[in-house]
């Protein structure tokens, strides 16, 4: 064998199989598809809108300029604008209001004590008022059933009189019983009995201050052989010819505060509308506010 011959260097290669892979490309495909469908929704989207939700979408992003009105109509404000001037221009300053509420001064003691004592005073006058009212309303009361008692011609009225206090007054109510009536049917006039009653109740009336209301009711029959005139009508006018007794019997005018007539609105036995004692005059001599004394402020 000659010296000079190289060695000869066998090189093996191990061939190692690999699992499955190139993933990656998948999951930039399906990014790319994602980003494909939103843009394409986008573009729907964009096609769907009207001009107007373009132009708000548009201020929406460009808050500098919200508002291409004063009133701030029309956009994404829907009417509302920052201020007096519309919308905010760029380079302005937002202007800032702050409303600072004043404390209430205290009251001095002198301001203080004069109020206690109007409002002592008023207190007083009311209490003299309602006690003087109490003692006319009584003494009202007691005359007109002495009268009836007194004269033989109303003595037999003495049933169609309810005399009672409410929380606006004295009432006088005349009332109908059955087979004996203050009107005749369908009338406003009354009958005469009816008249010498309300003459004993103006005179007493007249001694006193208060203001008088009237008001005329009747039950729930209607008015027969008279076609047009209602009850309301005929009420209404039976408190007005009570009106005119009492003022030519000497009641003064100013004295009259209201006359009105109620058809069968307030029947006096609701469970029965169409029981007579429902036909009714009533005459109400009403409380009055005390005189407010000069220099009072509430």
């Amino acid at each position: 064998m000659a010296t000079n011959e190289q060695p000869i260097i066998l090189k093996k290669v191990k061939k190692v199989v690999h699992g499955h892979h190139g993933g990656a490309w998948k999951i930039a495909y399906a990014d790319f598809v994602t980003a494909m469908m939103a843009f394409f929704l986008l573009m729907w989207l964009i096609s769907m809108t009207t001009p107007e939700q373009k132009q708000g979408l548009a201020d929406y992003f460009a808050p500098s300029n919200v508002s291409r009105s004063t009133s701030g109509a029309g956009g994404i404000m829907g009417g509302t604008a920052f201020d007096e001037e519309g919308a905010r221009m760029p380079g302005t300053k937002p202007q800032v209001v702050m409303t600072i509420s004043t404390p209430a001064q205290p009251k001095s003691p002198e301001l203080a004590e004069k109020e206690a004592k109007e409002a002592a005073q008023m207190d007083k006058l009311m209490k003299e008022k309602s006690a003087r009212d109490e003692r006319n309303f009584r003494s009202a009361a007691e005359s007109i059933r002495q009268a009836m008692r007194e004269n033989p011609d109303l003595a037999e009225l003495s049933r169609n009189v309810i005399i009672d206090e409410t929380p606006e007054g004295l009432r006088i109510q005349i009332v109908d019983q059955d087979g004996r009536s203050m009107f005749p049917s369908g009338h406003a006039e009354p009958f005469e009995r009816t008249r010498k009653l309300l003459d004993e109740v103006a005179g007493i009336l007249i001694k006193l201050p208060n203001r008088v209301s009237i008001s005329g009711h009747t039950d729930a029959n209607p008015v027969a052989g008279r076609p047009g005139y209602s009850n309301w009508e005929l009420t209404a006018d039976r408190a007005n010819a009570t009106r005119r007794i009492l003022e030519n019997a000497g009641l003064s005018n100013d004295r009259i505060y209201q006359v009105v007539g109620k058809a069968d609105s307030e029947p006096l036995f609701p469970e029965d509308p169409y029981m007579a004692a429902n036909r009714r005059l009533s005459v109400l001599l009403l409380r009055e506010a005390p005189v407010t004394p000069p220099g009072f402020s509430p």
